[in-house]
């Protein structure tokens, strides 16, 4: 065989031969299926920032719902001659008691006015932010979820009613609303509170029945819109033509297609309306609007934190980082799983 010359135009025949098995083994890159779920599943582990928020609210509910349990102090309890203690102190007669040989638990975070221990009193406050947050955004994600759905898969006219429907809601002011509410049902509750069924209405109190009211009237609009976005998409796919010609009703079009391709979108969007649902309840329990007293909520801790600013300002300090704490942790794990959920993003 002679040898080619190198400033030959000629082609190697030798490159156009077939590859072998063993070469195309070598090329060959096999990669796992893996579903839309457990792709997401990984994207959202990789992602640090909202792994790091997720743990922050797993302590944080750590915190509210169990450690509560087994402190030594109740959140409603007084304790006399504690009053305005600074954290990590003593009263005169807990000093005795210690001085005698007595063990006592210090208080962490000092005490109120009323001698209330305030770190036991910041975690059964976070813990109703949280519980109003959870329920607040349940209610959302139903009533907008179902509404937005509805419209978005029969469109024309009732599509056109129902967004109309939607844009007066938009108008009314959710605040003046609140107080109005609280100011009619009061009575009506205090009467239905008599009853042994309906006493825990005295526990959480006629405004904060009034809050979960006012979001299931209101606050659903932007789930609403955010729905019938998507299923205005979804309806076209093939798969809903095949589901109405075997004759499938369209409650259970909606239902079993629709809403369940739209679960990506509904988890996200109600992650991120629950930081907006703990930030509205303690606004509210800031003006005086929230739980019932003795029990706290972290916006009626603030409150009541004002009157003693300039000279017991730690009482403001706690419950202001845990709002913002709660806040930002749970924003930030939304914008984790949006990023997640999101195929567009995908690398």
């Amino acid at each position: 065989m002679t040898k080619k010359n190198p400033l030959s135009f000629q082609l190697n025949v030798d490159d156009f031969l077939p590859a072998t098995d063993a070469e195309k083994q070598s090329l060959t890159q096999m990669r796992p299926g893996v579903s839309y779920w457990k792709d997401a599943m990984r994207r959202l582990w990789k992602n640090k920032v909202a792994m790091v928020s997720l743990g922050v609210i797993l302590i944080i509910m750590v915190f509210s719902f169990i450690v509560p349990m087994f402190y030594p102090y109740r959140y409603e309890q007084q304790i006399r001659g504690s009053e305005y203690l600074r954290p990590m102190t003593y009263s005169a007669e807990e000093q005795a008691r210690i001085d005698a040989g007595e063990k006592v638990f210090p208080h962490i975070l000092g005490t109120d006015y009323l001698g209330r221990d305030y770190a036991v009193r910041v975690m059964v406050g976070s813990r109703i932010s949280l519980l109003v947050g959870l329920i607040a955004s349940a209610i959302i994600l139903i009533i907008g979820s179902t509404y937005g759905a509805i419209s978005g898969f029969f469109g024309g006219w009732v599509d056109l009613v129902m967004m109309r429907i939607v844009d007066i809601i938009y108008t009314v002011p959710d605040i003046l609303l609140i107080v109005l509410i609280s100011v009619s049902i009061r009575d009506p509750m205090e009467k239905l509170a008599t009853l042994p069924a309906f006493q825990w209405v005295q526990t959480v109190g006629v405004n904060l029945i009034s809050i979960f009211i006012v979001f299931a009237l209101l606050y659903w609009v932007g789930m609403a819109r955010i729905v019938r976005g998507q299923v205005l998409t979804l309806k076209q796919n093939e798969y809903v033509t095949a589901a109405k010609a075997l004759g499938a009703s369209n409650g259970r079009i909606i239902r079993k297609h629709l809403l369940t391709n739209c679960i990506g979108t509904l988890i996200v969007t109600t992650t991120l309306q629950i930081p907006s649902s703990i930030f509205t309840e303690s606004f509210l329990s800031f003006l005086g609007l929230g739980v019932a007293i003795p029990l706290p909520s972290l916006g009626s801790l603030a409150s009541a934190a004002l009157n003693g600013l300039n000279s017991y300002p730690y009482l403001l300090l706690s419950p202001a980082l845990l709002i913002s704490l709660i806040i930002l942790s749970f924003n930030l794990f939304g914008d984790g799983l949006r990023d997640a959920f999101d195929p567009k993003l995908k690398q």
